[in-house]
């Protein structure tokens, strides 16, 4: 069993990097193991084209490390943070995109003016207080941005992170995390202002897709 969260984990880190979603060793992702009671993490500073299975590092939910012979990503203690706030939560992708993090820098919420933000994001994306990489601060800020209905945060002047049921659903709204960001700034560029989608319009929408049980 281990090692099909240390696949997911492993092909994950492949994803985020050739999908324009971090640079270099950036980002970090993790899948928790409910039954167990474990988390498998991505290792610190370990290039994501070069990682292994055997890289993934297994720790539990205070963050000690359980198995594994690399050293766990500096922002351990913000995915388990996370775990423990969300029981809703099994994955979490902190990834540094270009769009969204320019919002971040500049302290800004992203809100649900799209029809796909409203379907995928949860709720408005807010921008935590800043704090260290890796510090409890950072981890305490990022869950007090997600709230209890938001599927993603942005760290100020840092990245975001996306959380979800399995890594798919975080792939999925880190996408559409970064296309709504991408639309606001181009919105602004053009000397526009938004809308924001009215919340019995994000209401339906959301109950469209239940009712039509899109896709396949």
């Amino acid at each position: 069993m281990d090692g099909d969260y240390k696949r997911a984990v492993v092909e994950a880190g492949k994803t985020m990097l050739h999908s324009g979603l971090t640079v270099e060793t950036w980002g970090n992702i993790s899948v928790r193991n409910r039954e167990a009671g474990q988390v498998y993490i991505t290792p610190s500073g370990l290039p994501y084209d070069e990682l292994l299975e055997d890289d993934v590092v297994t720790v539990g939910l205070d963050g000690r490390v359980l198995k594994g012979h690399r050293r766990p990503s500096v922002e351990t203690p913000l995915h388990v943070a996370v775990y423990k706030a969300r029981m809703d939560v099994d994955a979490v992708l902190h990834t540094h995109p270009i769009y969204s993090t320019v919002f971040s820098c500049m302290d800004e919420d992203i809100p649900l003016f799209i029809d796909e933000a409203a379907q995928t994001l949860g709720d408005t994306v807010r921008t935590a207080k800043y704090a260290l990489p890796g510090s409890p601060e950072l981890a305490q800020n990022c869950v007090a941005a997600l709230g209890r209905k938001a599927n993603a945060c942005l760290l100020k002047s840092h990245g975001a992170v996306c959380v979800g049921k399995n890594l798919a659903a975080c792939f999925r709204t880190a996408t559409v995390l970064e296309m709504t960001a991408r639309v606001l700034q181009l919105i602004r560029s053009m000397g526009g202002t938004f809308h924001p989608l009215s919340d019995e319009n994000i209401a339906a929408t959301r109950e469209l897709v239940k009712k039509t049980r899109y896709g396949q």
